[in-house]
């Protein structure tokens, strides 16, 4: 089913503006479903509503219908702050108005926009009234696409798709690859699949599913193996493989196995360019180096789940890091949405793949790092650098290999401590 399609690999739409404009109105117009409950009364969406649909030829996205957020009291004021979190992870913002448009739009626009969020003005119940033509037209002068329209007759429903369309980043209507840029059709992808403590039982996790298709969409080979099977797999094979794809915290098994000469990254890495910005999860890992016992570390996992032994953000990340600096530091770990405003007490993030999540809500969480001056990472960058094999795992990606060109041979670890 379409709507099965991960929340993360979705167009993320959200639709914002005060109380009782129409928001919901338009969004199961949109849809054509009654998706989001409508009254006469202002307020009455107390929570964000999401709808998961096939919009083409974008394909999958998830609309966001947000509470009024000129919400009113305490209770209003707690939705204020639900409906602000969306805009962190919002790809278009679409701004709805009945008709008129002022100093509280204008700040709603300013904030989309200081996120470099594309916005579409939404002009609701052109049935009842007619917006001022001047008010379109300073909107245009903003670069702002307005769309005028009513829920109730229809009115203005295909221009509202058209302006999504037009709106769209680019690497959703063109499809954006994981790993299928780097290895052709008909070659060959290893792809090493640990079967541990953390697989869940009969199945492989999303990051692995995900590269799977990638591969197979684009006419590429594909050999998945354990990694106990790593070497017999490579010996089989009548040709290297164009790369060998491992779970990170197997790295150090698998960079023993694979010749020199095979390109060999990690999942976790794949998922840094995929989902977040690997040039600054990179450099975020070069703060490795910076960290002395009883340092903070903040841990960051994007889902939540009950932690297991051996789990690999909150015992083996903290094991091999201790290891590497030489004393314990002070580990603190986050789930979903829980991550703090101050990030002073910290001197690194690590943050994992974000594969349930979409890349723009991992690059807000990635600005709000560079904002307050603390180096971010993720999973597998960390683990490859504190195993020492964190060149090995860059260089399939010759501009971000470049970097540790740059810095002295004492800060680029080669070889485990």
């Amino acid at each position: 089913m379409k709507e099965s399609t991960p929340k993360g690999m979705r167009l993320h739409i959200g639709l914002f503006g005060r109380r009782n404009v129409g928001k919901s109105s338009l969004l199961n117009a949109v849809v054509r479903q009654q998706v989001s409950i409508v009254s006469e009364f202002a307020g009455t969406t107390t929570d964000p509503v999401e709808k998961p649909m096939e919009l083409l030829p974008i394909g999958p996205v998830l609309f966001i219908d947000t509470a009024g957020i000129d919400d009113e009291g305490a209770l209003g004021q707690l939705r204020i702050g639900k409906t602000r979190k969306i805009i962190d992870r919002t790809d278009i913002g679409v701004i709805v108005s009945d008709g008129g448009w002022g100093d509280f739009e204008d700040h709603l626009f300013a904030e989309l926009t200081s996120r470099s969020v594309p916005v579409i003005a939404v002009l609701n119940k052109a049935d009842l009234h007619s917006p001022p033509t001047d008010l379109i037209d300073r909107l245009t002068a903003q670069q702002i696409q307005v769309v005028v329209a009513s829920s109730t007759t229809g009115t203005g429903l295909d221009a509202f798709r058209a302006a999504l369309l037009a709106a769209a980043p680019a690497e959703f209507v063109d499809n954006p690859v994981i790993v299928s840029d780097l290895v052709g059709p008909g070659q060959t992808a290893v792809l090493v699949i640990p079967i541990d403590k953390e697989a869940p039982k009969g199945r492989i996790i999303l990051p692995q599913v995900q590269t799977l298709r990638d591969l197979l969409d684009h006419n590429a080979l594909s050999l998945v193996v354990k990694e106990s099977e790593l070497k017999t797999a490579l010996t089989n094979l009548k040709q290297p493989p164009a790369l060998v794809v491992t779970d990170s915290q197997a790295f150090r098994e698998v960079a023993a196995v694979v010749p020199p000469n095979v390109p060999m990254t990690g999942f976790s890495v794949l998922y840094s360019r995929f989902k977040g910005d690997l040039v600054s999860q990179t450099q975020g890992a070069f703060a490795v180096d910076t960290l002395r016992p009883g340092d903070h570390v903040l841990i960051a996992e994007s889902c939540s789940h009950h932690p297991i032994e051996d789990d690999i953000g909150r015992i083996k990340i903290p094991q091999w890091l201790n290891q590497y600096v030489g004393g314990p530091l002070h580990f603190t770990t986050v789930q979903g949405q829980d991550f703090p405003d101050d990030l002073s007490p910290y001197k690194l993030v690590i943050h994992c793949g974000a594969c349930m999540w979409n890349r723009r809500l991992m690059l807000n969480r990635i600005l709000q790092c560079r904002r307050a001056g603390v180096p971010i990472t993720n999973y597998g960058l960390v683990i490859a650098y504190s195993l020492g094999i964190f060149e090995r795992a860059l260089r399939p990606f010759p501009t971000v290999h470049a970097l540790l060109r740059q810095r002295p041979a004492e800060h680029c670890p080669t070889a485990a401590p």
